[in-house]
């Protein structure tokens, strides 16, 4: 547990969980500091937020990152520097997302904090036509063949769990979230469901999960709080059918033929007329559904938030009130 006058640096603090928990942290009694580390200051200024420009893409930042630790007494580090979206600067990502996971251990082998928090995806699975109903933390971490923006993110995490190994005076804990919908959060499927139409592969309706962004930073502060060892994912409750997730949203399915729907894809991914790679369609293919026994049994994690209630709260939709269904039920 964190001590008072213990200090915790957040990489990646500009993402939409880094400020979620920079919010959270500010008000808990256990940090007297909270370095944000990122490329760009915290939109939003907090008492005990120090801002500290790091780039994790420079070749010397794990010197720069080492004497930082050393000088702020640094005694736990959370890692969510990563994309939330694909990108076509697929070098300069790498650079981000792999090398930087590199530099930042480095750093954190040479002045070890005693805890390291690593924030991942339930997407390093990868979405695989013998993937079982729901994937345990145990299960190999696959990825999708070709996906840069996936892959990175499955390098950092073995990274990580060597770091683990290597290190065992250091506490690492790994949180996997199921992809994060809400009104705030903006990431790739935040947008991809935000669009009219969307795509559906003819013969395949895999099932979905999600986790409401509100649930999401619960979990995270649970989880720093708890300094929980080893991987956890991170889910709402309950799964849907993908076409029936559409139906939902009230959004325009469009059936392709697999070929057809992979051949316009990397046309549109090319010309950067969409933001979807075509890699992302295995995820419309097959089954990437995660387990969250785990969370619940370990940090006593329980989302607020069901599937239906999240895609409601995404959508931002009101009864005749002007509340949503969970806004009514929690009031």
């Amino acid at each position: 547990m964190g001590q008072h006058g213990q200090t915790i640096a957040v990489t990646g603090a500009c993402s939409y969980l880094g400020q979620r928990l920079l919010e959270r942290l500010d008000s808990d009694r256990r940090w007297a500091r909270v370095l944000a580390l990122d490329v760009r200051p915290p939109p939003i200024p907090l008492d005990k937020c120090e801002y500290r420009r790091i780039d994790l893409t420079i070749p010397t930042v794990d010197g720069e990152l080492a004497e930082l630790f050393r000088a702020e007494g640094v005694d736990a580090v959370v890692h969510g520097a990563f994309l939330s979206h694909p990108t076509h600067a697929t070098a300069w990502a790498h650079e981000l997302e792999d090398i930087g996971t590199m530099h930042l251990l480095n750093a954190c082998a040479e002045v070890p904090p005693s805890y390291l928090l690593l924030l991942s995806t339930t997407m390093v699975y990868g979405p695989h036509a013998d993937n079982p109903n729901f994937l345990t933390e145990d299960h190999p971490l696959r990825g999708v063949p070709r996906s840069r923006w996936i892959n990175d993110k499955v390098s950092a995490e073995r990274q990580v769990a060597r770091f683990a190994d290597e290190q065992p005076e250091v506490t690492v804990g790994v949180l996997r979230f199921a992809p994060i919908l809400g009104p705030t959060v903006s990431n790739f499927y935040t947008r991809f469901f935000s669009r009219p139409v969307a795509p559906v592969l003819m013969g395949y309706d895999p099932l979905m999960q999600f986790v409401h962004e509100t649930d999401a930073a619960d979990a995270l502060d649970l989880a720093v709080a708890a300094r929980a060892r080893g991987p956890f994912n991170i889910v709402g409750d309950g799964v849907l059918p993908y076409r029936t997730i559409l139906a939902l949203m009230g959004k325009v399915p469009v059936p392709l033929p697999r070929p057809v729907a992979y051949s316009v894809s990397r046309a549109l991914w090319a010309t950067q007329v969409l933001d979807t790679p075509p890699n992302f369609l295995d995820y419309l293919r097959f089954l990437c559904v995660a387990d969250g026994t785990r969370a619940a049994v370990e940090l006593g994690f329980s989302p607020r938030y069901d599937i239906k209630a999240t895609i409601q709260d995404f959508l931002g939709v009101a009864d005749a009130d002007g509340a949503t269904d969970i806004a009514r039920a929690q009031g």
